[in-house]
């Protein structure tokens, strides 16, 4: 039995995962430089140790309402095979282990932008889990159903 480990986030109280391979780190807090003309999703631009990372607004990414303007995202940084880019999500939650069997296509009530760029999902105790496709998600040339 082969298990995976996600590193869980939440979005607007939906709860997501992303392979723990793929995350460089986490930071609660980091300055980025907004981009003239960038669509809305992009933040900005920021520099973690001399390397210039893409911070995506993963709320608007996913179709999901704005933040709160009084609510603080949290960078998780993801290896991607264009260097790093950071996705900003509302609250970071735990690490967890999970057996490759229990992972399921997504449901049919998964619609519009997340149901592209989700993989699949794990069904939990009292939640279900959402696997993003990292490679999608920072894929900004993929041009998502509304």
């Amino acid at each position: 039995m082969a298990n995976k480990q996600f590193c869980t986030f939440k979005l607007d109280g939906i709860f997501f995962g992303i392979d723990i391979l793929q995350v460089q780190e986490i930071i609660r807090r980091l300055s980025f430089t907004r981009i003239p003309l960038a669509p809305p999703l992009i933040e900005g631009l920021m520099n973690l140790r001399g390397q210039i990372v893409t911070a995506i607004d993963m709320r608007l990414r996913l179709g999901l309402p704005p933040r709160p303007a009084d609510k603080q995202p949290t960078h998780v940084v993801i290896r991607t095979d264009d260097g790093a880019a950071s996705l900003l999500v509302d609250e970071i939650g735990d690490m967890m282990d999970l057996p490759d069997e229990a992972f399921e296509l997504p449901p049919d009530t998964v619609e519009g932008r997340a149901r592209e760029l989700i993989s699949g999902v794990y069904k939990l105790e009292k939640d279900l889990l959402l696997i993003l496709d990292t490679t999608k998600t920072v894929n900004l040339d993929l041009k998502l159903s509304a």
